[in-house]
């Protein structure tokens, strides 16, 4: 049955009525798939996806032959799409909603460029109503004329602005190239000269406009011949203990902001398209109040007062030197390579014990290993790089490998000078030697209970059952459909007790990234962006009722 008869069927007739929508409906250049029906006006919008077959789509097969230009394909398309619909809404037409994220280029299921070149959009639509009456005509108008029209019509090849969409997608070859380039040439973060660091506010992430640009020192600087840009000079940071100073308001967290998002990539003319970060880098900074279960937290702190064993540690409110200690732990438990900390949000007393301090408070009368003492051991027994955002803790001056000078955003390589202020300082203790394994954690099935719920309740916050989880110290959860992915996929989680945590949560990565429509446990998928790893598994930390079978030394 077409589209239009139904809809003429039911036009007049209570909201209801559009329940009989739900299904599919053939066109000559693809399908329209009515995947679910509000079930009234002030319901959540009903759920359309429009598929255009790979022949009326028209793109050439160049345009998809990787994994990542379809990603970058994708991203374009989606945001084209967008602009569609929201020009729907500006005439009064009708509202459509496409998501299509913000300045980073993610894998997103509202619109997909399949293998074999056909493109899916999937979005939101709110149907017409004149009350809670069916406004069948409005109605048809809006889902074939605008939607599959006007939307859907706007993703065809022959419609785009060829050079655009070239710069766009071809940008996926010079990361892929570069990402390899930090591999291979043991970095972990390459900044370009030119590129735009600091952001419109603390809200808005577009690029500054004025920023100063950023100019690699020449200690520092290093040239990549690109695919496509050809030669491009940046700065790379080497693997190691890498330091960021500078004054306050000079640039540090700036640039430490910067890399954080680095392990994403980024739209053009976003300032950081060619900024990267090594994919394992993970942002560890201080929670206070945050739930901690069953972490061996023995490398950062030793029996607490009381008798309290750390090498099974578990609590309700973690104190902010604790959550920064559990924040590494189960950042490395994952896999992390890198660490990414800024002194401003971090507890000064998991920093560093300074000479004075020493002096006055004896070690045995304090549990907290620092981690200057342990930041070395990390990368030359662990293999784990560490960058630091600092202001105020020279003591790092000791243990670094390089220390950058931020003065008013323009870097300079300072590691000779704060080696020989580190030599002429006064001298502090180290209170330990070497990094101890991390303990990897077998997650158990927990008790099935069908009245639990679990759902984003916007970017940085879910609910799971009766509580909400704060998600808001996760500084690399950058978009809300990232969040919607990892409520759905902890809402489908089980372990059958017997492999580690990272097993786990890769398999369930890897089937969500071959198609996100799978983190949705019911069938209907919401708006899904590809959560990472360390997000996911910071979430499953942070649940109520975690489960944890034993820990694996």
């Amino acid at each position: 049955m077409h589209l239009s008869e139904v809809l003429a069927r039911i036009d007049g007739r209570s909201y209801a009525a559009y329940r009989e929508l739900a299904g599919r409906f053939a066109y000559p250049e693809g399908e329209l798939v009515v995947e679910r029906v509000q079930a009234d006006p002030f319901a959540p919008p009903s759920r359309v996806c429009f598929r255009l077959a790979a022949n009326q789509a028209g793109f050439p097969a160049e345009l998809f032959a990787t994994a990542s230009r379809r990603v970058a394909l994708a991203d374009y398309l989606a945001r084209r799409a967008a602009r569609a619909a929201q020009s729907l809404g500006r005439e009064g037409r009708g509202r459509v909603v496409v998501d299509c994220g913000g300045q980073e280029v993610l894998p997103r299921n509202s619109l997909r460029v399949e293998a074999d070149g056909a493109v899916r959009l999937r979005c939101a639509v709110e149907l017409p109503a004149k009350g809670r009456t069916v406004l069948g005509r409005r109605a048809l108008r809006l889902l074939e004329e605008d939607l599959r029209g006007r939307v859907a019509g706007s993703l065809r090849y022959a419609a785009l602005p060829r050079e655009e969409l070239a710069r766009w997608v071809y940008l996926a070859d010079d990361r892929d190239f570069l990402r390899g380039e930090l591999e291979r040439r043991g970095w972990v973060a390459f900044v370009p000269g030119g590129a735009v660091l600091p952001r419109e506010s603390g809200r808005s992430q577009r690029p500054m406009a004025g920023a100063v640009a950023f100019f690699p020192p020449p200690e520092l600087a290093a040239t990549v011949r690109l695919p496509r840009a050809g030669p491009v000079r940046g700065m790379a940071l080497p693997r190691g203990v890498t330091l960021l100073i500078g004054g306050g308001f000079h640039g540090k967290s700036t640039l430490l902001s910067a890399l954080e998002r680095g392990v994403y990539d980024h739209v053009p003319d976003d300032g950081r398209e060619l900024l990267l970060t090594d994919r394992d880098a993970v942002k560890v900074r201080a929670e206070d109040g945050r739930r901690v279960t069953r972490v061996d937290l023995s490398a950062f702190l030793a029996q607490l007062p009381g008798g309290v064993e750390t090498a099974d540690f578990a609590t309700e409110s973690a104190s902010g030197s604790t959550s920064q200690a559990a924040n590494i732990l189960e950042a490395l438990e994952l896999g992390a390579r890198v660490l990414l900390l800024d002194e401003d949000k971090s507890a000064g007393n998991f920093l560093v014990r300074d000479a004075l301090m020493q002096r006055v408070v004896a070690k045995d009368q304090e549990p907290i290993t620092p981690l200057v003492d342990r930041v070395r051991p990390l990368w030359e027994e662990r293999g784990v790089s560490t960058v630091l955002a600092l202001g105020g803790c020279g003591d790092y001056f000791a243990v670094a490998d390089r220390v950058v000078l931020l003065e008013e955003y323009r870097p300079r390589d300072a590691t000779q000078e704060a080696r020989a202020a580190a030599a002429a300082g006064p001298a502090r203790r180290s209170e330990a030697s070497g990094f101890p394994a991390p303990v990897a954690r077998v997650p158990c099935r927990r008790g099935d209970d069908p009245g639990r719920r679990v759902s984003a309740l916007g970017p940085d916050r879910i609910r799971y059952g009766r509580e909400e989880v704060d998600l808001s110290f996760l500084d690399q959860l950058v978009e809300p459909g990232q969040t919607r992915a990892v409520a759905d996929i902890l809402r489908r989680f089980d372990a059958d007790g017997r492999r580690p945590l990272r097993e786990v949560l890769v398999e369930f990565l890897a089937e969500v990234a071959a198609d996100l429509d799978r983190c949705s446990p019911q069938g209907v998928p919401g708006d899904y962006a590809l959560p990472r790893l360390y997000e996911l598994g910071a979430a499953w930390n942070r649940l109520p009722d975690l489960a944890v079978a034993q820990l694996l030394r």
